[in-house]
């Protein structure tokens, strides 16, 4: 029998189980932006729009208040009065406001495969299925439809983000690495593509770009908790567990009822802990 290291668990987990509780459009983003974006779930901050008009307003209006009647404006609107793209899109939006996130993310999928609306526009809607199919636990999914439209905007750094948290969280750090160094040299101010990029070095095994990279997401945003909770699991694997627990501790205090402080609690009590043996 011998000992065995701690299993510690970093942003990757936080995004699956942000998306998980239904909130992976305001996951993992700087704590003052999450909050302003809060009182919107379940749209991203930007919706796109596949229609204009009173009705489209009204219904997306309604996805904040009352999911389900939300979803029987849109149904009324599409076979009476024609809402046709925009009923369809809101409709989807009120099913996975309603905790419905598969369907919404097959009705999400098909309509940004359908659509007349822009290349953009489509891409913002694969974006919303694979957000959609992650908070299903569909992530291969997931994957699938963060490719689809990044075949419709090759340079989108949220789609690349998207499907590096997909591929990550499949395990295929090494591919998720391709997306995540592409974003950083189109944005390299982008602290969250910084943090999943040292989480994915860290899973590869190199721990001295993983540490490089938590410390480019950590000066860029100082008070983010997720890459407070990365660099706590580097420091605890190499050898400095006060330093980790400081970092975890940080990480719960900024952002104290998410997945992230979650999993540093978890981090702290196996750091509490010591080896375990099996």
């Amino acid at each position: 029998m011998k000992s065995a290291r701690p299993v510690l668990l970093g942003v990757f987990a936080a995004a699956l189980l942000a998306m998980a509780g239904g909130v992976g459009w305001v996951a993992l983003r700087a704590p003052a932006e999450a909050e302003a974006a809060s009182d919107s779930l379940p749209l991203p901050p930007d919706v796109p729009r596949l229609a204009e008009g009173p009705e489209y307003d009204r219904c997306l209006g309604l996805i904040r208040t009352d999911p389900v009647e939300a979803r029987s404006f849109a149904e009324a609107w599409e076979t009476g009065g024609g809402g046709g793209e925009g009923a369809r899109h809101c409709g989807a939006l009120a099913l996975l406001a309603a905790g419905e996130a598969e369907r919404a993310a097959e009705r999400l999928e098909g309509l940004a495969r359908a659509s007349r609306g822009s290349a953009a526009t489509r891409a913002s809607i694969f974006a919303q299925a694979g957000q959609a199919w992650m908070m299903a636990g569909e992530v291969g999914r997931a994957y699938g439809a963060a490719t689809m439209g990044l075949t419709l905007t090759p340079d989108d750094t949220d789609l690349m983000l998207d499907r590096a948290v997909a591929l990550g969280t499949l395990g295929r750090y090494a591919d998720s690495m391709d997306d995540l160094n592409r974003i950083v040299a189109l944005d390299p101010n982008r602290a969250e593509a910084w943090v999943f990029r040292a989480a994915a070095n860290r899973h590869l095994d190199k721990a001295d770009q993983a540490a490089e990279d938590v410390g480019r997401a950590l000066t860029l945003a100082p008070d983010n908790a997720e890459a407070l909770l990365e660099r706590g699991i580097i420091r605890q694997l190499r050898g400095d567990g006060a330093g980790a627990k400081q970092d975890w501790e940080r990480a719960i205090a900024l952002a104290p009822d998410s997945a992230t402080a979650d999993l540093a609690q978890q981090n702290l009590a196996l750091n509490e802990a010591g080896p375990q043996r099996r």
